[in-house]
């Protein structure tokens, strides 16, 4: 038999040691402890199973080393405890995963219907994997440390952004960490800056009503260990490498790197849920409970983690650690955010210690941090979200937006908030950079082109009866829903496409692009398409001519972005001109007007706005004109001593809508299209610059 020694109790999980392993787990309600080795990840019984007594015990933490073993040992726990009235964490009978395993075996004999009841485990649990823990070589690949000024996000799925007819990643490589890698001449042709992730640490895709399978990965096994399914192989001990070298191409092609992390919950959820790691080591401290030990739920997945507690940070901690220093990510993006700001009995922190602790981390100072600002209690905080280093999802920018194009009442006012940084949601300034996240469209919720091309939803696929997925979308199909071969309705709904990236693009705050809608990518009307691994999730690789057309219209809006950025988003926010005065800090100044200049018409059935951004003493730099109206309007232009370019006009069929040479403009109106938006900006601007 291995040599036991008591070992150490930090750090928590399991890591090599000149004798062999130390393993450590915080579990502070156990009583008892055993520590189970399998000779691999499918071995249906242990060879050695090691018994930790109060001697194996610091403080909360169980702790032991042993000889023998070594990196790919594979182990598993089991914990004891009081099973208390209305409580339901302790089962002896199940064996847990190491909350800090950095990889995961037993993937082949998984049964996820194995860890409830009171039925032994032992045969179909997944095991933790001891290894490696180095740090990623930031040397040969440095952060690329984009400003927040000049960030583009794309947010993409790991599994489905490689896969799909016409892929150019070679057929062994689709759906995996490095068949990513063969896209990113993709990626930055297209011009973004940073790639954000969907979830991408281990989840269970068994989480899920029968006959389906989580393809999203929003239902979290481990905060630690990469998904496997994203792995070329099946070597557990590979999989960490494959996750360096992804990060590692993106930084030497100059794109960051952000994760989506879900904290808020955990796979296991509710009480009646399977027993396979949390819950068996100490339930009542990860979870939120009522007084009957009814576990708490604010995400919608039976489950609130309890991030208020030390032990709970702890991990949390350790896992941005884990990615961010021995993996190589950016940042993280936080889903469902808000809900790590609750504190006992789920009541809203304004100091969370969770975020107290990520802020004062010099570990973590260097990373890009966005959350949500909602969660599935009824809490959403945008401007005061309770840290000051996270970006939040601006969702009423989404809103807002598709409002104001789809034609709806009541949205002028609020369209120029949002194209002005949405002062009014942010104290009567605009928001400060970094802390409004804009987007249209994200994974959950109709693509770009379903929000022009139904006027419902269509989940049928999903099993529910179309019961699923939101209602609310401020969607409109243009006169037919789905595919239509009217010039009519197909002519209206591509001008719609680029009225709402333009305006996307336009305006300050850090933009985020979903994958596949600068090719009008379709999941046939599905807004909520969680489940479907195949080519409804899937990246759209056979882009027709108009597809085409429209990936070059957002190419080129993302290199004009990247050129007017000190104006669109510039440092600091833009003065009032009503109140200017020459020592306020803001060089320019934005001037509100209808089809008539200094005019702006906000009333409830106003469908036109236009703004201007004008230096102090060059006086218009840029001026846009957005008439959602249905009918063509002609809009009086500011004078330009230097001369107007016309840069975009999406009244203008594809290629002369954004074209790579602009041209040069007279006159003192501008006549527009019905649904559609022009943008001029100054002469010297634009002179000798392609797009």
């Amino acid at each position: 038999m291995r040599t036991i020694r008591l070992g150490q109790p930090w750090p928590l999980g399991s890591i090599a040691t000149e004798q062999g392993v130390n393993f450590a787990l915080a579990a502070p309600m156990a009583t008892r402890v055993e520590l189970l080795i399998f000779a691999s990840g499918n071995a249906p019984e242990p060879d050695q199973v090691v018994e930790l007594d109060h001697r194996h015990r610091s403080g909360d933490i169980w702790h032991v080393e042993l000889e023998g073993v070594g990196i790919g040992c594979c182990y598993a726990y089991r914990v004891f405890g009081p099973l208390l009235p209305g409580h339901h964490g302790f089962n002896p009978s199940k064996l847990l995963l190491d909350p800090c395993a950095r990889a995961i075996a037993g993937w082949d004999v998984y049964r996820r219907v194995d860890a409830t009841g009171a039925v032994p485990n032992t045969a179909s649990c997944l095991k933790g994997v001891v290894t490696e823990r180095d740090r990623f070589d930031f040397r040969s690949a440095p952060r690329p440390r984009h400003s927040w000024q000049r960030t583009v996000i794309y947010e993409l799925h790991v599994g489905g952004f490689s896969r799909g007819a016409g892929s150019p990643v070679s057929e062994a490589a689709r759906g995996s960490y490095l068949g990513l890698i063969e896209a990113i001449p993709y990626l930055k042709e297209l011009g973004i800056t940073t790639v954000e992730l969907l979830p991408v640490m281990a989840f269970d895709p068994h989480d899920a009503p029968a006959g389906r399978l989580n393809y999203w990965g929003y239902s979290p096994l481990s905060w630690m260990a990469p998904h496997h399914a994203y792995q070329q192989g099946d070597d557990p001990l590979q999989i960490r490498h494959q996750v360096r070298q992804l990060v590692t191409a993106c930084h030497q092609a100059g794109l960051e790197v952000l994760v989506d992390v879900v904290y808020n919950h955990t796979c296991e959820g509710n009480q009646a849920g399977p027993t396979l790691s949390w819950r068996g080591i100490d339930d009542r401290n990860y979870y939120h409970q009522n007084a009957k030990g009814d576990y708490l739920d604010v995400s919608g997945c039976g489950n609130s983690i309890a991030a208020n507690r030390p032990h709970v940070r702890r991990l949390i901690l350790e896992s941005m650690r884990c990615w961010a220093l021995e993996l190589g990510v950016d940042g993280f993006r936080f889903d469902l955010g808000i809900a790590l700001s609750r504190g006992e009995e789920l009541a809203p922190l304004d100091h969370p210690p969770l975020f107290e602790e990520i802020e004062a981390d010099p570990e973590l100072a260097d990373l890009k941090l966005v959350s949500e600002p909602w969660d599935c209690g009824g809490l959403y905080r945008l401007a005061d979200f309770p840290a000051k280093r996270v970006g939040a999802w601006n969702g009423r920018f989404r809103d807002d937006l598709r409002r104001f194009w789809k034609g709806d009442e009541k949205s002028c006012w609020t369209m120029g908030q949002r194209l002005a940084g949405s002062p009014d949601l942010f104290g009567g300034v605009p928001a400060l950079l970094g802390r409004s996240i804009t987007f249209l469209t994200a994974h959950d919720g109709f693509t770009l082109a379903d929000l022009v091309s139904y006027s419902q939803k269509h989940n049928l696929a999903n099993g529910e009866d179309n019961r699923d997925g939101d209602d609310h979308n401020n969607n409109w199909n243009h006169g037919a829903e789905g595919p239509s071969t009217d010039p009519a309705v197909a002519g209206l709904r591509d001008r719609q496409l680029r009225n709402l990236l333009s305006s996307l693009l336009l305006a300050p705050g850090v933009p985020m692009l979903l994958m596949g809608d600068e090719v009008r990518r379709s999941q046939g009307g599905n807004n909520n398409a969680w489940c479907q691994n195949n080519r409804l999730g899937w990246m759209h690789w056979q882009p027709d001519a108009n597809d085409q057309a429209l990936r070059l219209f957002v190419r080129r809006l993302i290199h004009l972005r990247h050129h007017l950025s000190d104006l669109l988003n510039p440092d600091l926010p833009h003065a009032d001109p009503k109140l200017l005065r020459f020592d306020q800090p803001g060089h320019l100044q934005r001037h509100w007007h209808g089809v008539k200049l200094e005019q702006p018409d906000w009333a409830a059935w106003s469908h036109t706005l236009a703004w201007s951004l004008n230096d102090r003493e060059r006086g218009p730099l840029l001026w846009c004109g957005l008439n959602a109206y249905h009918e063509d309007l002609s809009f009086e232009i500011p004078d330009c001593s230097a001369g107007w370019q016309q840069v975009i006009n999406t009244g203008l069929p594809a290629g002369d809508d954004l074209p790579q040479q602009p041209q040069a403009i007279s006159g003192s109106t501008a006549a527009m299209r019905s649904r559609s938006l022009v943008l001029l900006v100054s002469d010297p601007l634009m002179q000798g610059h392609q797009l």
